[in-house]
């Protein structure tokens, strides 16, 4: 189905790492009726609120790339509020879309949503098989959640709704909060500041031997546009690189992008997290969709982008 450049497209979420990437991507291609609403703007947690901005704008089609998101530390440390505050935005955001009969929606998820010990690289029908990593299971329990939704609408109201599941994501516009960041960020921010302060070592978390795969948001947002004209099923869709690096390889590759010569030390003492998390994605290479953008292309990006924000970042 492809969508009319005109069509009134509202994206959720616009301003974070995928929503911005996605709106950049729409931009790109032509669609030129957009719309988006800061959290200030619209607090997708009041369900009135979202309600009357659907009854008031009616779009076309919906990608709710809105939630609240965090690494190993934020996960572990808030679960409560990541598990209740994805719930009540997405819950909110389909719901009103059904109440105006919005028949084009992609629902973002993530590849936290899997079992810890899915077999690799992980299937869609890996999904509801085997327990979760446990500092982030209240995330991802929202994020089962709003598969299951999107697929209840179909059922019930025969909508063309879709999920998809993305891999590790990274690229400009990162968070890069010394506690609250993602692996990649995380590490580009303290090799970094090494660097400057010339500090001989730097802390790694964990034992380095987990492998994790690194998605850049724009392929990201490529992939999303296409699955939107040509995806159309109830089961969810992975979308990734089908590669991954162990966090110890990814260490040393920022390292040298950033151009910090000092030791990388492990701290054993801290989680690993899950010990391998590839996406099988071969049903999404199968429609003619591949990535583009190499892992050490896209961290000497982000990392040029760190450094043209360098001011606003240091107050986060």
């Amino acid at each position: 189905m492809k969508l009319a450049k005109d069509s009134l497209i509202y994206v959720a979420g616009h301003r974070g790492l995928a929503g911005s990437a996605i709106w950049r991507q729409l931009e790109k291609q032509g669609f030129t009726n957009l719309i988006g609403k800061t959290s200030s703007e619209l607090d997708l947690t009041n369900r009135d609120a979202v309600f009357a901005f659907f009854a008031e704008t009616k779009p076309h089609a919906v990608i709710d790339a809105a939630a609240k998101v965090g690494g190993i530390h934020a996960n572990n440390t808030y679960p409560a509020d990541f598990l209740s505050q994805n719930l009540q935005i997405q819950v909110n955001i389909m719901d009103a879309a059904n109440s105006v009969g919005v028949e084009h929606l992609l629902f973002l998820g993530s590849s936290c949503i899997y079992p810890k010990f899915a077999e690799q690289p992980i299937r869609e029908d890996s999904l509801l098989t085997g327990a979760l990593e446990a500092t982030n299971d209240a995330y991802a329990i929202a994020k089962i959640a709003g598969i299951m939704q999107v697929q209840a609408s179909r059922r019930q109201y025969g909508r063309h709704w879709i999920s998809a599941m993305p891999t590790n994501l990274y690229g400009p516009g990162d968070n890069f909060h010394p506690d609250n960041s993602h692996v990649l960020p995380a590490l580009t921010r303290r090799i970094h500041e090494a660097k400057v302060s010339n500090q001989p070592e730097v802390i790694i978390w964990g034992s380095g031997t987990p492998r994790r795969e690194f998605l850049h948001v724009d392929d990201l947002a490529s992939a999303l546009v296409f699955l939107l004209e040509n995806y159309d099923s109830p089961e969810t869709i992975n979308v990734g690189v089908g590669e991954d690096v162990s966090i110890r390889e990814l260490a040393e590759l920022v390292a040298s992008v950033v151009g910090y010569t000092g030791k990388l030390t492990q701290d054993t003492s801290k989680p690993d997290g899950t010990p391998r998390k590839l996406l099988d994605v071969s049903r999404l290479t199968s429609l003619g969709w591949k990535a583009q953008i190499g892992l050490e292309e896209g961290i000497r990006e982000t990392y040029e982008w760190y450094l043209q924000h360098l001011d606003s970042l240091r107050s986060k």
